[in-house]
């Protein structure tokens, strides 16, 4: 089935104000490639997870519509949208299914996370191999697929915690990965909270089709049973990060271990600080700008 594909260069800066103008337009999917890329073998492509800003200064938007969407009159709602989009910034063309997934899958290759936790996408087969753990999702799906280094620093530090008899609590789920890796690393419960209802919806595809759906729980903030973790792991931002520590102490358990990530550099300090009140043995775990902060629950 073809779809239509629209085509923008714009300012990393303007990315959140596009891409929440184009989903209210009918946008089906929106992914990211860095515009100053020289050679193709240079463009990471992926899809912005909840509130991702790129690194990148230059940024090509490009973004799925049904094929029978009104070219003109979107056209004409994105000038009057986002004025600051310049006709000539703006390219439409046609593209079929094929094309599409082949862009996402030369990019997206398993990847592994610690000692035995792997992410696979579900056109490569892993082997049968009873030593490593296996967490399988699309690629190019959006909120997440361990790609970027927030998400891997916390399958990292997934990957080197107890999970048998333990509850995890994955506040921000997004595409419900960190959830599902707790899982299938032998938590027998894990409860995903995000305030995107298509996170929740994403979670628990994700969680169904890696045979886990009947572990996982997936609410909206607030709306969450009162019962206490015994992990918690939230890939965010470091302004809600700063918000939500209260919250997070009141939701685990005393001693239990935590991660957070969605940290830039330089934006850790304060966090640690802040978390100083209520959690201790903090760490800090660096990759790429980002950055992890782990601990434990005050006793």
């Amino acid at each position: 089935m073809p779809w239509l594909e629209l085509s923008l260069t714009i300012r990393a800066a303007e990315q959140p104000r596009v891409e929440t103008a184009l989903e209210d337009l009918g946008a089906l999917s929106i992914t990211l490639q860095d515009a100053d890329a020289e050679t193709p073998d240079e463009e990471a492509i992926f899809e912005p997870g909840v509130g991702e800003i790129p690194l990148w200064n230059q940024i090509v938007l490009n973004a799925l519509f049904d094929a029978d969407a009104d070219k003109r009159g979107l056209t004409a709602a994105i000038a009057d949208d986002l004025p600051f989009i310049e006709p000539a910034q703006i390219a439409w063309r046609v593209v079929d299914d094929q094309d599409w997934e082949r862009a996402w899958m030369d990019q997206f290759k398993p990847m592994p996370f610690g000692r035995r936790l792997w992410v696979y996408p579900w056109n490569i087969d892993p082997p049968e191999d009873g030593d490593i753990v296996v967490v399988r999702l699309d690629p190019g799906l959006a909120f997440g697929t361990g790609t970027h280094p927030t998400t891997a620093m916390c399958l990292e530090w997934l990957d080197g915690q107890q999970m048998a008899g333990k509850t995890l609590l994955d506040y921000g789920c997004g595409s419900g990965i960190l959830a599902i890796a707790a899982l299938k690393l032998g938590a027998p419960h894990a409860v995903g909270i995000d305030n995107d209802p298509q996170a929740l919806i994403a979670s628990r595809d994700n969680a169904e089709r890696n045979g886990v759906d009947a572990d996982l729980e997936v609410y909206l903030p607030g709306e969450a049973p009162a019962a206490l973790a015994d992990i918690l792991v939230a890939n965010i931002l470091a302004g809600p990060l700063g918000e939500l520590a209260p919250t997070f102490a009141a939701a685990v358990k005393p001693g239990a271990p935590f991660a957070l990530s969605g940290i830039l550099h330089g934006q850790h300090e304060e966090l640690l600080v802040r978390y100083a009140e209520w959690f201790e043995d903090l760490e800090v775990r660096t990759l790429e700008d980002w950055v992890r902060i782990s601990g434990r629950r005050k006793g």
